[in-house]
C-alpha cells in the first residue's frame, strides 16, 4: 500500500461549504478521496497530452472593468494567433466578460498561452479543456 500523507489546505469558507455540498452529491466517501480524485485527474491531463498536437479550448471569466484588462488579454492573443482558430467574447453583465478560445497546437504552446492569459490581473477563473489530441497539416 502506498504510504498516505496528510496537509492542510486553506479556502474560504464558501468555497469549503460548496465544495462539501458538491462532493456529497457525487457519492464522496470523504474530502481527502475527492481532492485526491481532482489532484490524480490533474496530473494525468498534464502527462497524457505532453508532447503532443493538440486541440481545445481556454475559457476565462474576467473583470471588465479593471483597467486595460481587455486589451492585454487581446495582445497576448495576438502574441500566440498562430494556435488560436476562433475566439468568442460574451458579455455576462456590466462587469463581467466570458471569452472562449479555440485553440490547436503544440501543447507546450498552448500551455504558454493558457498560464499567460490566467496571469492576467482581474482574471478571475480560467480554464484550459483539451479536447484531444492529433496531427496537424
Amino acid at each position: 500500500m502506498a504510504k498516505i500523507t496528510r496537509f492542510g489546505v486553506s479556502l474560504e469558507n464558501e468555497l469549503l461549504e460548496e465544495f462539501d455540498r458538491e462532493i456529497e452529491k457525487e457519492g464522496y466517501p470523504t474530502r481527502s478521496k475527492a481532492i485526491s480524485d481532482l489532484i490524480n485527474n490533474f496530473l494525468l491531463h498534464k502527462i497524457k497530452v505532453k508532447g503532443e498536437y493538440v486541440a481545445g479550448v481556454i475559457s476565462l471569466i474576467y473583470d471588465h472593468e479593471r483597467r486595460l484588462i481587455s486589451e492585454t488579454l487581446t495582445d497576448i492573443q495576438h502574441k500566440y494567433h498562430h494556435l488560436i482558430i476562433s475566439s468568442q467574447h460574451i458579455h455576462m453583465s456590466q462587469e463581467r466578460c466570458f471569452e472562449i478560445v479555440i485553440v490547436k497546437g503544440k501543447d507546450s504552446e498552448i500551455e504558454e498561452l493558457f498560464n499567460s492569459l490566467k496571469g492576467v490581473k482581474g482574471v478571475l477563473n480560467a480554464y484550459l479543456t483539451i479536447a484531444g489530441s492529433c496531427n496537424f497539416d
